[in-house]
């Protein structure tokens, strides 16, 4: 019989549940609001009940833990989400449904996605970030997912400060980290609750919020040496972002470190919001050769 696969992007916002053919072409896909476990996970369970699969993908927010080893692997750990907080997503799933699993953060399987089918394809790395609500990092290096002992957290590397900006910080763990000063929340703190999307595009904010994300390019640059790094989410779809990015960055980087062309570097992600499911079921596919093998 023909294979099924089964993917999941858990995001704080809503979930998206999808089941592709053999081939990955997506036959049916759902969106279901993120409220608490019982409600939201509810309604997955009727989707795989009513759309059975040979694998399963997941993609979660998180903090989640990786960690095949660890008493608490396939939870969803310390989440400010109401409900969500040590919550075993990955065994609830089991319980209900016997099939391989990959598990994984919704920002490593959109830097799957991304590698595999989108803006990455033909590369063996590269580093995925969101910029949206929060600030969340994903990568693959040598065809891998990056985790260790956990999964990265690229919204919280602590960024030196714009000499212009007055802003304190969103974060409420860090204040001046990646996420505190970036995100969509920043953005708008700084212009008095005026929405990003309002924000004139030749405002010097822009600018700021350039220079942080070129200094984390930077900082990934330096550590992973990534192939490609990809944006996604609602703040970098400001297109001015771009150049003012790769301006920032050759000025940071300050002729250290050779990069490929950053026109091709530093990118819009390809497969828009596409990306985390596509990762979804390129892991899921490949958990169900492993299991024949």
């Amino acid at each position: 019989m023909a294979k099924r696969y089964g993917a999941i992007e858990a995001g704080g916002t809503k979930f998206v549940c999808a089941v592709s053919d053999e081939n990955l072409n997506v036959l049916k896909r759902v969106k279901i609001p993120t409220t608490v476990p019982a409600e939201t996970m509810s309604e997955v369970f009727k989707f795989f009940e009513e759309n059975p699969c040979d694998a399963i993908g997941i993609g979660s927010f998180g903090p989640i833990d990786v960690n095949r080893n660890s008493d608490t692997y396939g939870y969803i750990t310390t989440t400010p989400k109401e409900g969500w907080a040590n919550y075993d997503f990955l065994g609830e799933m089991k319980k209900r449904f016997d099939v391989p699993y990959a598990w994984t953060t919704d920002v490593n399987v959109a830097a799957y996605g991304e590698l595999k089918r989108g803006a990455a394809k033909g590369l063996d790395s590269c580093v995925y970030l969101t910029v949206g609500t929060g600030v969340g990092g994903g990568g693959v290096v040598n065809g891998k997912l990056l985790e260790g002992f956990g999964h990265p957290e690229m919204g919280h590397m602590i960024m030196r400060r714009h000499p212009d900006d007055k802003y304190e910080g969103h974060c409420p763990y860090h204040k001046d980290c990646l996420e505190g000063l970036t995100a969509g929340p920043a953005v708008e703190a700084r212009h008095h609750g005026v929405k990003a999307y309002e924000i004139p595009k030749d405002d010097h904010d822009w600018k700021i919020e350039a220079y942080y994300l070129a200094q984390a390019c930077m900082d990934l640059t330096v550590v992973l040496s990534p192939e490609m790094i990809i944006f996604g989410g609602g703040v970098s779809k400001q297109e001015q972002l771009f150049p003012m990015m790769r301006e920032s960055f050759k000025k940071q980087m300050n002729g250290y470190l050779k990069t490929p062309d950053l026109d091709k570097y530093i990118v819009h992600c390809a497969l828009g919001d596409d990306a985390g499911i596509t990762g979804c079921l390129l892991l899921a596919q490949e958990e169900a050769e492993k299991s024949i093998k």
